[in-house]
């Protein structure tokens, strides 16, 4: 199958797009929920009673031309009305365009999965997207993001107050003709579902039918997310007790996608218990987007399968266990990083020899920082749990900095220990050639041809392969037998299709044996070229190993978006040890570089769909960059 992300390729490209314009709704969302109008809630009585005419719910539907008529026959409530329209018109437009988005972006992927259907995308079907990488995560991520932001609306946004503002839009605003949702719609889908602090029965998968979506497209989405690593995760995370971490992600899309299929949930108990075995054997307050968290034991209370599954993980026994794991850890990483972020611990070399450590230590330290919800129950007070998180965003960034710095250099630096290793080889060619005095080196022609083919060898690292039979009577001729079966084991590798870095070794294990079987240990000198040499090759080929996958592993790793709210309960511990101790705020830069990778993975498909060139979803863009950028400030959302 051809790229599904290429530009030619439209079913891709139609998909892309739906998803980058859902990422941008759900940013607009949590932008606007903290500038609610307060006036809209009614809290006080006097609100109540001055507003109570103006503000009103659904019920105004009933009654919309008498309850006109009154207030036009009213001089006082006339120009109350108008005042109020004045000073609000454009925040309730902005809160009414974000609800329309949401219909029109289900109406969207409807309309596109009834397209594929009717094969109006040449060579696509349900079936073949699914089997395609990239397809598979694009189709997971458009019904997730329906759901989420159904979960979000009505989290922060209560029935009632979504109410009073979709009725004061249909008021103070002519019906738009630039649009293919109308308000009746958009209010339909976001009526007050009756969710305050009880949930009503079949809450809320009354709520995500409002909107028919396919049967089948359910299924397989729920299906991939059950069964496949659709992200590639696990690489990342090697060891098995790291599994729920890295399918973290994938979990919380399977959470809301379950809503769409309820029956899973109520009676499927097999099914729920794999999926809890799988996703959720220790992690039961998930994030679901940048911060906004669920508790399972409280969401999955009024379904039957889904409650006896995860009942099994939350016995007390199994808390305790993980709650005295996480203390442990805590108290261990703390010591480990102190250690690491010592000045001169951090450097070209130990990232050269020691980076996988270190990369293991990264990983244990992301692993362990966000078990917030166990602290109580292992002890482990808060301050431990911060500085934790402090020293580990330390020392990703001191990581990375001299990472990227030997992998700018690294060609550079490959060529400077080629050519070292080169020189020395050939130097201890010339000196058993006679030729070069080195206090009383004997003449050795095998020793000095052996040396000079090896020092080839080097120079030509990365290079094409010698035909074996021209290599084999060069060097043969004019070696001893003693040194035959070293040329062999260089042969064997040689001729294949081995890399630099094995080559490097057969090179480096000659050096050893040659030095061995000639006695040469008995001249310093040569042993210390031999050694010497032996440090470049050694050198060259941890160079090799420098890779990008490093560093993009470590940005994985590394992710806090599920911080992004509870970062706020840090604050005051923030501010008292900045007061205590100035020298912290070098560490409170790297939590907050730290905090802003998280916007990555969101915007991820806003920029590979390119959306500032996209007129549907610009302005919802537009929004959701202020709100990255404001978040701290807490200024007008206008």
């Amino acid at each position: 199958m051809a790229d599904f992300l290429a530009d030619n390729n439209i079913c891709g490209q139609t998909v892309l797009q739906l998803v980058s314009r859902g990422n941008a709704i759900v940013a607009e969302l949590l932008r606007l929920k903290d500038y609610i109008p307060k006036i809209y809630r009614l809290e006080t009585k006097q609100d109540a009673q001055k507003y109570a005419n103006i503000i009103m719910d659904f019920s105004y539907f009933k009654i919309a031309e008498a309850h006109e008529q009154k207030i036009e026959n009213s001089e006082a409530l006339t120009y109350l009305d108008e005042e109020f329209r004045d000073n609000h018109i454009e925040i309730i437009t902005r809160f009414y365009l974000v609800f329309e988005s949401i219909h029109t972006y289900v109406t969207d992927l409807n309309h596109f999965l009834d397209e594929l259907d009717e094969g109006l995308y040449i060579h696509q079907t349900l079936e073949s997207i699914f089997t395609d990488m990239e397809g598979k995560q694009l189709m997971c991520e458009a019904l997730y993001l329906y759901g989420l932001m159904l979960l979000i609306v009505d989290t922060y946004f209560s029935g009632t107050i979504r109410e009073r503002i979709l009725v004061s839009y249909y008021r103070y605003t002519p019906q738009r003709r630039d649009t293919q949702s109308c308000i009746d719609e958009v209010c339909k889908l976001l009526r007050d579902t009756g969710y305050t602090t009880k949930k009503p029965i079949y809450y809320p998968e009354d709520y995500f039918k409002r909107i028919p979506i396919r049967s089948m497209y359910i299924d397989y989405v729920i299906g991939r997310l059950r069964s496949d690593d659709i992200y590639g995760q696990i690489s990342v995370y090697p060891l098995p007790k790291h599994r729920s971490t890295a399918l973290a992600a994938q979990a919380s899309m399977l959470y809301v996608c379950l809503y769409f299929s309820p029956n899973i949930l109520h009676s499927q108990t097999s099914v729920m218990r794999e999926i809890i075995d799988k996703y959720f054997p220790d992690n039961w307050v998930i994030s679901l987007y940048m911060g906004y968290t669920i508790n399972l034991a409280d969401q999955w209370e009024p379904f039957k399968a889904a409650k006896l599954a995860l009942n099994n993980t939350l016995e007390p026994v199994n808390i305790k266990e993980y709650a005295s794991n996480y203390g442990t850890s805590v108290s261990q990483l703390l010591k480990t990083t102190n250690l690491l972020l010592k000045e001169g611990t951090v450097t070209s070399e130990t990232l050269l020899r020691d980076i996988n450590n270190i990369t293991n230590v990264l990983r244990e330290c992301n692993v362990t920082v966000p078990a917030e919800t166990v602290i109580a129950e292992s002890k482990c007070d808060v301050v431990s749990s911060f500085k934790l998180l402090l020293n580990t965003a330390q020392l990703e960034l001191t990581v990375k900095e001299v990472y990227k710095k030997l992998l700018s250099e690294k060609e550079q630096h490959w060529e400077e220990l080629k050519d070292e290793s080169h020189k020395s080889l050939v130097e201890l060619s010339e000196v058993f050639s006679g030729t070069k005095p080195l206090t009383r080196i004997q003449k050795n022609e095998n020793l000095q041809l052996w040396f000079m083919e090896i020092s080839k060898q080097v120079e030509t690292a990365r290079a094409g392969h010698i035909p074996r039979g021209l290599l084999y009577k060069k060097m043969t001729d004019n070696i001893s037998g003693l040194l035959k079966h070293i040329l062999d084991s260089l042969l064997s590798f040689m001729m294949g299709d081995s890399g630099s870095s094995r080559k490097i070794v057969q090179l480096i294990q000659a050096l050893e044996e040659v030095q061995e079987f000639h006695q040469l240990n008995s001249n310093m000198q040569v042993v210390q070229f031999l050694s010497e040499t032996r440090k470049y090759l050694h050198q060259m080929i941890r160079n090799t190993n420098i890779k990008e996958d490093v560093l993009i592993n470590l940005q994985i790793v590394g992710d806090l978006s599920y911080a992004w709210e509870l970062i706020d309960s840090y604050t005051g511990i923030m501010q008292l040890g900045v007061k205590q101790e100035p020298t912290l705020v070098i560490k409170l830069r790297a939590v907050f570089l730290k905090l802003a990778s998280a916007l990555e993975v969101p915007l991820l498909r806003i920029n590979q769909a390119r959306s500032g060139t996209s007129p549907p979803c610009r302005s919802i863009i537009a929004a959701s960059w202020r709100s990255t950028s404001g978040r701290c400030c807490r200024s007008s959302p206008t």
